[in-house]
C-alpha cells in the first residue's frame, strides 16, 4: 500500500483511445470502436483500487472522447489547460491521463514541452479493448496510479505493459503487441515487479526548456499554430512533397532523413530552396534507435526527437517567437 497524505488528490483525465474502447464481443481484440467508455468506468475497473490509492483522493474529469488517431491541436490545448488548472492545485500530488496508443508519444512530448510538471504526470493506454475478457487496460491504469505516488516520477511519463518510459524518448513500435512501446536506446524508467516500482539506474528527465510557452499555448488560437510538417527521404525519392508544402504556406518542416541523418539529393535541393523562402528546415532520422552523429550537416538535428516529436518541438519554437 502507497503511503501518502489523505488530504492529497490524484487527478485521472480521460481522453478516450483503445483503453476506453468496445467491441462486439468478449474476444474481439482487433475490431472495436475506440473511446466508448467514460473515465469514471475505466476507473472502477482498476482492481485493488482503494488499495492502490493508499488514502489518496480519486478525482476524475473527461476531458475528451476520441480515437487518438484523431488527436489534434484544440485537443491538445484543452489539455493543457485542464493539467495546468489540476497541477496548479495545493492538495493534487499527481495527474493520470488515460490516451490511445497512436499518438500518445506525441501528446506525452507537447505536454512535457509546454507544462515541465513538477509533479508526476502519468499517461496510461491499453493495446485491447475493454470490453476484452483479457483487457489490459484495468492493469495499466493501476500501474499508472501506483508510478504516480513516487516522487521520481515528476514530469511526463508513460506506463504500459509495467514498463515506465520517458516522455523524451518512448515511442511505439509494434501494432498490436501487449508492450507495444520501447524508449529504444535510453531504456525505461522503470518497471512494475510484483506490484512495486523498480526505477532503472538510468533515469532520465531531460526536457526542452521554453519560459512561458504554457501560457502562450494556452491563450493562443490553436487553428493559428504554425504549420510544421514530417517529410522522408527515402529510394526513388524526389522534391514534390516539399514544393507542395511550401505552396501551402507551413512554416516548418522536418525532414526524417535515412541513416544518420542523410537526405536524398533531390529532397535536399527542395529544402534549401524552402529555407530560402523561408521556411524553418530540421533533420531528425528514420532510425528508430540511436543519435545521429557528428555535426556537419546542412540543418540543425533535434537531438534524438523522433520526427514526431522533432515536428512538436519545431511548431513550439516557432510559436514562441511568433507571439500568436
Amino acid at each position: 500500500m502507497v503511503s501518502v497524505k489523505k488530504t492529497q488528490k490524484v487527478v485521472v483525465l480521460g481522453t478516450g483511445g483503445t483503453i476506453a474502447g468496445t467491441a462486439a464481443n468478449a474476444f474481439e481484440q482487433v475490431v472495436y470502436t475506440a473511446a466508448q467508455l467514460g473515465v469514471d468506468q475505466l476507473t472502477a475497473a482498476v482492481p485493488g483500487l482503494d488499495a492502490v490509492l493508499g488514502g489518496r483522493q480519486l478525482v476524475v474529469e473527461q476531458v475528451a472522447q476520441l480515437d487518438s488517431k484523431d488527436m489534434d491541436h484544440a485537443t491538445w490545448q484543452r489539455l493543457t489547460h485542464r493539467c495546468a488548472h489540476w497541477l496548479a492545485q495545493e492538495d493534487v500530488g499527481a495527474l493520470v491521463i488515460t490516451h490511445g496508443t497512436d499518438t500518445l508519444e506525441e501528446t506525452a512530448w507537447f505536454l512535457q514541452s509546454v507544462l515541465q510538471p513538477c509533479k508526476p504526470l502519468v499517461m496510461v493506454c491499453a493495446m485491447r479493448p475493454a470490453s476484452s475478457s483479457e483487457a489490459d487496460g484495468p492493469q495499466n491504469l493501476r500501474d499508472a496510479l501506483l508510478v504516480s505516488a513516487q516522487p521520481l516520477a515528476t514530469g511526463v511519463c508513460v506506463v504500459c505493459a509495467g514498463v515506465i518510459h520517458s516522455a523524451r524518448f518512448v515511442q511505439k513500435v509494434h501494432p498490436y503487441r501487449l508492450d507495444a512501446f520501447s524508449s529504444g536506446d535510453a531504456g525505461p524508467l522503470g518497471w512494475m515487479q510484483s506490484g512495486q516500482v523498480q526505477w532503472s539506474t538510468v533515469y532520465d528527465r531531460s526536457a526542452l526548456q521554453m519560459p512561458a510557452l504554457a501560457k502562450q499555448v494556452m491563450s493562443s488560437d490553436a487553428r493559428l499554430w504554425p504549420v510544421v510538417e514530417v517529410v522522408f527521404s527515402h529510394a526513388g525519392a524526389g522534391r514534390r512533397v516539399v514544393d507542395a508544402l511550401v505552396q501551402a504556406g507551413v512554416s516548418g518542416l522536418v525532414v526524417a532523413g535515412s541513416g544518420n541523418g542523410t537526405v536524398h539529393h533531390a529532397v535536399e535541393a527542395a529544402l534549401k530552396e524552402a529555407e530560402q523562402a523561408g521556411v524553418r528546415v530540421r533533420l531528425s532520422t528514420r532510425c528508430q534507435e540511436g543519435q545521429m552523429v557528428g555535426k556537419s550537416r546542412l540543418w540543425p538535428d533535434m537531438e534524438g526527437l523522433s520526427p514526431l516529436k522533432a515536428r512538436i518541438s519545431l511548431m513550439l519554437e516557432l510559436l514562441v517567437e511568433s507571439g500568436v
